[in-house]
């Protein structure tokens, strides 16, 4: 399975993080959406969601994110509006640290995405980059802790072992 790191720096509007987002390219062989939320069930994050990705830039400020690619393709652009455009498909899963903005480009029709947080971060918030979200938001994602697990293949994994080396 291939991992692909991605750091974001603030932009002024949107707060981005010091840890990198990460992509894992075809970490699943099933990706059914019961095979996702199996998946990260087993790793500790419980799943949350089936859906799609909104099709405007929004971040969580209290929660990282993880988004199990189910059916179909889309494009996702993570970073802002001067941010880095990235193809997923079924397979594909991305751990999305708080902060960190995204947003749905295009998508195929069947397009279908399995959501989950990490035990303790199922409050998340939708936060835009308005005026006057910030300092709190700087604050909430200062305070949101590491996850115990790897979504994608549990126990310490790439997401903590990238991210510890990134605090």
């Amino acid at each position: 399975m291939d991992v692909r790191a991605e750091i974001f720096a603030d932009d002024g509007s949107f707060p981005n993080s010091r840890l990198p987002l990460l992509l894992f390219a075809a970490a699943v062989d099933d990706p059914s959406p019961e095979a996702m939320e199996a998946l990260f069930e087993r790793n500790g994050w419980p799943p949350a969601w089936r859906a799609s990705v909104f099709t405007y830039h929004h971040y969580h400020s209290r929660s990282h994110e993880c988004l199990g690619v189910a059916t179909g393709a889309a494009q996702l652009q993570f970073g802002g509006p001067q941010g880095r455009t990235f193809d997923v498909r079924a397979g594909d899963v991305v751990v999305i640290p708080a902060g960190v903005v995204h947003q749905r480009l295009s998508a195929s029709p069947d397009f279908l995405v399995v959501g989950c947080y990490p035990p303790g971060q199922e409050n998340w918030d939708m936060l835009r980059g308005e005026p006057g979200e910030r300092p709190q938001a700087d604050r909430n994602i200062a305070a949101v802790p590491l996850p115990a697990t790897d979504p994608v293949t549990g126990g310490k994994g790439d997401v903590l072992t990238r991210w510890q080396a990134a605090e």
